[in-house]
Formats: structure tokens, C-alpha cells, sequence
């Protein structure tokens, strides 16, 4: 077989090595939008990013490489399509006019499956915080209902995002759910469609604080100056900002000398509870800095002190930067706020 097609990485490849995803871009792509768009809306996210991904790399591809997938997806549906049984539709319609509305609702949902199922798949690219603020105007009882029906990690997420006050009382209605009504599922239904309908009209999450600490941590010059300047047009936003700045785990970008500095002033019993969790370069750091002795002593204390809980590590992370900030105000150390190649 010919060379085929460029994915990207400047290596074309053979028809036979093709993988299922890339004969499913070449598939798609050969479908035309509407229809490709309806396949698409079926996949779950990460089989999306995964053809769509390919999809937008490829290039190059012969006439003999695209009859050659058709011509076996053509095959496999061939396989799978000999005997046709009745669509949806038509049961649909069949089982109302035997059964009513609602019980045909319910047969139709035990053999395709729920319908806000699919529906809720779709909301697995909304923000949880754009979620939480939609339902903020629900009932409590709506909300459980529609985080019942999430993925886990996503509706503790949205869960998260909510008030604070309100969050006891929706785990305990979702705790309390064993069955939901054909008229509260519409009513579940109704919010999830206006999600949907609504979901180009979420917002982008930016971490402006973090963001305009990074960029100040890498500006030429004196970075001082500039978070002053800065403070003079608010002081709250200005705070948020130097507490990125001044982050916990810049101390693994210091030099031994600022390090010994800094382990001067910081007593021992604050790092067992600093260093939770921390990452094991930041550890590592302090002890290169310490004399043997003392790094086998500063180890041994650290492997004894017990887990603390994440809001008590926070505190003491903030004090010990606290204090490492008026040192460097004072001129008393040099902290280097960014990593930076060593030549």
C-alpha cells in the first residue's frame, strides 16, 4: 500500500498501520458535517478529543486509503445490519397508542436506556462553576436530582462550587433518592435541556491572580516597584496576587545560602507540618542545605510528625512565607521567585 497520510509528526503511515482511531477520522471526515456531527454527539469526551484530534492533523490522504476504511466499515455494517428491527420512533409511537404516554416512556427508557443519560454526557465539557451557578436557582431537591444523575468527580466538583450553606443539605438529598417520578424526571429533563441550550454561553475560567503572578515573577527589573504600584489601585486584588508570588513551593528555587537562611528562622516543628504533601524537591532542597547530622535529625522529624489536616498545613505554609517576605523586604535574603537555568 501506498504512503498514506501525515498525522503530524512528519511520519506518514501505511494503510496497514493504521489505528482504529485514524481510520475512524477518515471515516468521519468522508461523512460530511451533519452526519459526522450526530456521530460525534454519541462519543464519550475523552473518544472525542481522540478523533477530533487526529482529525485536525491529518492531511495527505490518498483515494485508495479512504476506499480501503469505507470499504471495511461498509463491510462491518453490512455484518451488523442484516436484520433491521424497529427504531425508536416506532415503537414510540406503537406503545403510546397501546400503553399511554407515560408507560410507554418507561418500556422505551428499560430498552434504550434513561434519556437524560445521554443528554447529561454532553454536559461533561460545562464548568463546574457555570453548572453551580445554574443550579444555585433550583430547588435543593432539583439540585441532588441533577447531580445524581452526573459522573462522581464532576458532581463533586459542581457540588463544590455551590454556597457553602447548601451543600449538607443537597448530599443529604441525593443520600435520600431511590426512585424519581415520571413528573420530577421531566422537571430534571427541563433543567438539563436548558443547560445544554445555554452551554456556549459559559464562560472561560482564568486564574487572574495566579496568571499576573506569574507574569510579574518573569518582568525584568524591579518587581517591587511594580506590585506597589499595583497596590495603590487595589489592595485586595494586590494581596491575592502576592500570595501567588510569594507560593510555598518557590523555596525549592533557592540557593544554598538563601536555604540555610531561611532554615535559620523557620523552627523545625513548622516544616514536619509545611512540608505535608509538599513536592519531594522542596525537601530535598532544604536538606542538600543542612549538615549531615541535621538532615538525619530534620528526616527522623519529619517521618514522626503526624497528618495534619489541609487547612492547618495551609496556615502554617502562609506563616512561614509570611515571615520569609519581611525578610526579603529587609533585605535580609534574596528570594529567587522563579526557576532559572544554571550556566
Amino acid at each position: 500500500m501506498d504512503k498514506l497520510i501525515n498525522t503530524g509528526t512528519g511520519l506518514p503511515l501505511a494503510a496497514t498501520e493504521l489505528s482504529s482511531v485514524e481510520r475512524a477520522a477518515i471515516t468521519l471526515l468522508s461523512m460530511g458535517e451533519e452526519a459526522a456531527s450526530a456521530v460525534l454527539r454519541c462519543l464519550s469526551r475523552e473518544e472525542l478529543l481522540d478523533v477530533t484530534l487526529v482529525m485536525a492533523r491529518m492531511n495527505g490522504v490518498k483515494v485508495d486509503a479512504v476506499q480501503d476504511t469505507l470499504q471495511t466499515f461498509f463491510d462491518a455494517f453490512r455484518e451488523q445490519s442484516s436484520v433491521r428491527g424497529a427504531s425508536r420512533q416506532f415503537l414510540q409511537r406503537s406503545l403510546d397508542m397501546a400503553l399511554g404516554g407515560v408507560i410507554a416512556d418507561s418500556v422505551l427508557n428499560q430498552i434504550y436506556g434513561d434519556v437524560i443519560g445521554p443528554k447529561i454526557a454532553r454536559l461533561q465539557w460545562a464548568q463546574p462553576q457555570w453548572l453551580a451557578e445554574r443550579l444555585s436557582r433550583e430547588h435543593v431537591r432539583m439540585q441532588a436530582m441533577f447531580l445524581a444523575f452526573l459522573p462522581a468527580e464532576q458532581a463533586s466538583q459542581v457540588l463544590h462550587a455551590l454556597p457553602v450553606e447548601s451543600c449538607d443539605l443537597v448530599l443529604l438529598q441525593i443520600a435520600r433518592l431511590k426512585e424519581i417520578d415520571h413528573e420530577l424526571l421531566r422537571d430534571v429533563e427541563a433543567v438539563v435541556d436548558a443547560c445544554i441550550e445555554n452551554l456556549g454561553t459559559q464562560s472561560t475560567a482564568v486564574e487572574g491572580a495566579q496568571r499576573a503572578a506569574e507574569i510579574i515573577n518573569r518582568m525584568p527589573g524591579d518587581r517591587a516597584q511594580v506590585v506597589e504600584l499595583l497596590r495603590a489601585h487595589d489592595p485586595d486584588v494586590v494581596a491575592a496576587v502576592e500570595n501567588h508570588i510569594y507560593e510555598f513551593g518557590i523555596l525549592a528555587h533557592q540557593n544554598a545560602e538563601t536555604i540555610a537562611a531561611i532554615l535559620d528562622q523557620v523552627p523545625f516543628e513548622q516544616w514536619g507540618i509545611a512540608l505535608k504533601g509538599a513536592h519531594p524537591a522542596l525537601q530535598d532542597a532544604l536538606m542538600r542545605a543542612m549538615p549531615q547530622r541535621q538532615a538525619s535529625a530534620f528526616d527522623d522529624m519529619l517521618r514522626r510528625t503526624p497528618a495534619a489536616p489541609l487547612s492547618r498545613v495551609e496556615g502554617v505554609r502562609r506563616e512561614i512565607m509570611d515571615q520569609l517576605r519581611e525578610l526579603a523586604a529587609e533585605g535580609e535574603i534574596a528570594l529567587q521567585l522563579v526557576a532559572e537555568d544554571v550556566v
